[in-house]
């Protein structure tokens, strides 16, 4: 991985949130490629159950200040970094007061999904492309973990086509057993439409639960990497239907050589 520069866009991450299945590989993969050579950037949301003093996060004012539209609504977009001290990495997490203030991730105090989950998946993954066209990095490989993030590749392959910086990106989705239970906004495929992004490829999210996301997701990915020792046959059915290259399950141990192969050997070929 020597010299290649590697985008992380993940929807949770250790230290700064509770260690999962998805934080937990979202923080050991890029900590892989960076003892391996490899030149990281990390993007995640960031959260209001974050703490921002314990983690020393501060706001780039020079990333900072662009609004971003998210069906039809002029919303914000504010830029903070902290780094991850044992590793030398720094992460950048990507706010707006509207979407990311309130104390926690993805449900309220009640296990209910937020109703706005698919408006903050949509500012998300502009905000990650729109930062960095700021930062002017032109990454190999753009690895996605998390289904907050899973609107990535399709905005990148969509909205985002005729950008010369991600012209030779190739695309990883991890893909998770966890994901959330019931369905996002019944709107949501109206409003990636507004983006002019045809109905007809999102067609699948007329039904917006965890599967239909990330087939999505998938669909306008290079490579996919099976994250979790159970994938639900729904999903492992589409993707074996893509015939696109996938690296099976592995545990953590094993993932820093098979990941690693699979970059060089399937992904950058």
């Amino acid at each position: 991985m020597n010299g290649k520069k590697i985008l992380f866009v993940s929807s949770e991450l250790v230290p700064y949130l509770p260690e999962n299945q998805v934080s937990l590989m979202s923080y050991e993969t890029p900590r892989m490629v960076n003892s391996n050579g490899g030149q990281i950037r990390i993007f995640m949301p960031r959260y209001g159950n974050i703490n921002e003093r314990r983690h020393q996060l501060h706001e780039v004012i020079r990333l900072s200040g662009m609004n971003l539209v998210i069906n039809d609504m002029d919303m914000p977009l504010i830029i903070k970094v902290a780094s991850i001290p044992k590793e030398r990495i720094q992460v950048y997490f990507i706010d707006n007061e509207e979407y990311f203030k309130r104390k926690a991730t993805f449900t309220d105090a009640n296990g209910n999904l937020f109703s706005d989950n698919d408006e903050r998946a949509i500012f998300f993954a502009k905000g990650v492309v729109e930062t960095v066209k700021k930062l002017n990095w032109s990454p190999d490989i753009i690895h996605v973990h998390g289904w907050m993030a899973s609107l990535l590749p399709l905005y990148l392959r969509n909205y985002y086509a005729d950008e010369p910086l991600f012209a030779d990106s190739k695309i990883v989705t991890s893909v998770y057993d966890k994901g959330y239970e019931g369905e996002l906004d019944g709107e949501m495929k109206k409003k990636i439409a507004f983006d002019g992004i045809s109905e007809e490829s999102i067609a699948s999210l007329s039904t917006p639960d965890y599967n239909n996301l990330l087939k999505v997701a998938v669909d306008y990915s290079d490579a996919i990497i099976l994250a979790s020792e159970e994938v639900s046959d729904e999903l492992k059915n589409h993707i074996e239907s893509l015939s696109k290259p996938v690296l099976p399950y592995v545990s953590l141990q094993e993932a820093e050589e098979a990941y690693t192969n699979f970059y060089n050997t399937e992904v950058l070929k």
